[in-house]
């Protein structure tokens, strides 16, 4: 069995955002040699996410309401947290609901997605670098 490991960094320039990361992920795939296995992506930072779900500009825009009532941001005041001098209490709970990890199978080469499926960084406290980690691992 081999195993491959690579970590890709991202810099979202707002405080909430989206990116899809697919490409990068194949890219990984396609270094790694690996035929059959699976493949782990997750983020490295407990504000920010990594999700599977359609790239649809109308659903991030769905996420990004949904996940504002669930968490708002402001006021900063609401969270138990912010009182260590952070402002980010919201990000935490955000990145619960999005989830830290995904795990998608390879089969003979490539991502084994549904209809519609790519992997996506999801940012909830942005404006500096963070890393996500590729780790595949098969024959």
């Amino acid at each position: 069995m081999k195993s491959y490991r690579k970590e890709l960094w991202f810099q979202i320039s707002s405080r909430r955002g989206f990116a899809n990361i697919t490409s990068q992920v194949e890219q990984c795939l396609r270094e790694s040699e690996i035929r059959e296995g699976l493949c782990l992506v997750n983020a490295m930072h407990i504000t920010a996410s990594v999700f599977i779900n359609d790239d649809e500009a109308g659903l991030h825009a769905d996420y990004e309401r949904w996940l504002e009532k669930l968490a708002p941001h402001e006021p900063t005041g609401q969270y138990r947290h912010n009182l260590t001098g952070e402002d980010n209490g919201d990000a935490h709970l955000k990145r619960q609901v999005m989830g830290r990890e995904v795990v998608v199978a390879i089969t003979q080469g490539r991502l084994d997605f549904g209809p519609w499926e790519q992997i996506f960084y999801g940012e909830f406290d942005g404006r500096r670098r963070k890393r996500v980690l590729v780790k595949i691992i098969g024959d």
